[in-house]
């Protein structure tokens, strides 16, 4: 059985991680040949969304387990590997919901099967077929995230006892998307609903779900679960947070996507909820003509990042990510070894981070 070489050792676990998605998906491989060679892009696609990644709710998941008392093995690692397939699903929705072009340097799963598409030559559309594959790829990814969590040959009361808290993560994932997608249709709002939709859509489902998860896989008591929460929650907004910076501010060689896409998409973030609410009439005008404008130039970018800043929203965010890791650190205070060290290195690692 393989073994961490250190508690810190949290390059290992991605490495671990993603050996058990690569031999999850050699395994669906016949099942899908026996379908027909046509659905080779389909894993293709899979296979090249799931080499990318920073492993984070795997990482927490598994970490979840061992301040719980678990022990190293093949089996929860594979177990954790899971909640890849779930963010694969997340993220191929979100890019057909924003129309995005890329996701981790290469095009999104819809402009990868309208290319396809394309170059084949068939007929009709190639921009509905690309949203059509992409949509039935993550929800194969979905229902992979199940087969490959419910197959790990951990205890059967283990799973059993861990099924509800999964439940409830995919629920708040789905709900917390519903939810942006409705500020983006409302045009937005406060900054208490900006923070609503980061909670459900990214901070309890990259934290606080996957602790809980692999803490009751592992038998946690309610105490513990309740600690998790407190370093969970706001750890979890400040990794969204920081995500929706970079979203703005990010540079496209590390983040893998054009700069400036949440600008095109019309993202109603907190950063963006702040800048309305400070920005000055002619500010609010050039917000209102550039937010959500899908050709945005480089010019509107630097125009819309300016106003960002000159209003003090940018600045807010990060004094604002800076309490939350803050709150999330006297939290961890409260965990044992050999969980206190790595969730802490993985507090910087979700909110320092430049992609």
């Amino acid at each position: 059985m393989p073994t961490l070489s250190s508690p810190l050792d949290t390059e290992d676990l991605r490495v671990r991680v993603h050996k058990e998605l690569e031999a999850f998906l050699e395994g669906q491989q016949p099942v899908l040949d026996a379908v027909g060679d046509e659905l080779l892009p389909i894993l293709d696609a899979a296979r090249t969304l799931l080499a990318g990644g920073k492993r984070l709710r795997p990482a927490f998941a598994y970490w979840g387990w061992r301040g719980a008392g678990g022990g190293d093995t093949t089996e929860i690692v594979r177990a954790v590997a899971a909640l890849e397939f779930l963010q694969a699903c997340a993220l191929i929705h979100d890019d057909v919901m924003d129309d995005s072009d890329t996701r981790r340097g290469h095009p999104s799963a819809h402009r990868r099967f309208a290319g396809l598409h394309r170059t084949a030559q068939w007929v009709g559309s190639p921009e509905a077929f690309g949203v059509g594959a992409a949509i039935l790829l993550g929800d194969l990814t979905l229902t992979w995230a199940d087969e490959m969590l419910f197959s790990a040959e951990l205890p059967q009361e283990a799973l059993v006892r861990a099924k509800p808290v999964y439940d409830r993560m995919r629920t708040e994932l789905m709900a917390g998307q519903y939810l942006d997608l409705l500020e983006q249709a409302r045009g937005g709002g406060s900054v208490e609903r900006a923070l609503r939709v980061a909670r459900y859509k990214a901070a309890k489902y990259t934290v606080e779900g996957p602790l809980h998860l692999g803490a009751t896989l592992a038998g946690a008591p309610s105490e513990l679960l309740a600690q998790y929460s407190a370093y969970g929650i706001p750890l979890g907004e400040a990794f969204q947070l920081r995500d929706d910076v970079l979203g703005v501010f990010g540079n496209p060689t590390l983040t893998g996507k054009p700069a400036g896409d949440d600008l095109r998409d019309g993202k109603r973030t907190v950063l963006i909820a702040v800048a309305e609410e400070r920005s000055n009439p002619s500010q609010q005008a050039l917000l209102n003509r550039h937010l959500g404008d899908p050709h945005l130039t480089p010019a509107g970018v630097e125009d819309l990042r300016s106003l960002i800043e000159e209003t003090g929203a940018l600045g807010f965010v990060e004094e604002l990510i800076v309490a939350l890791v803050d709150e999330s650190h006297r939290a961890l205070d409260a965990l044992s070894q050999p969980a206190h060290d790595v969730l802490d290195a993985l507090t910087y690692a979700a909110t320092r981070r430049t992609e």
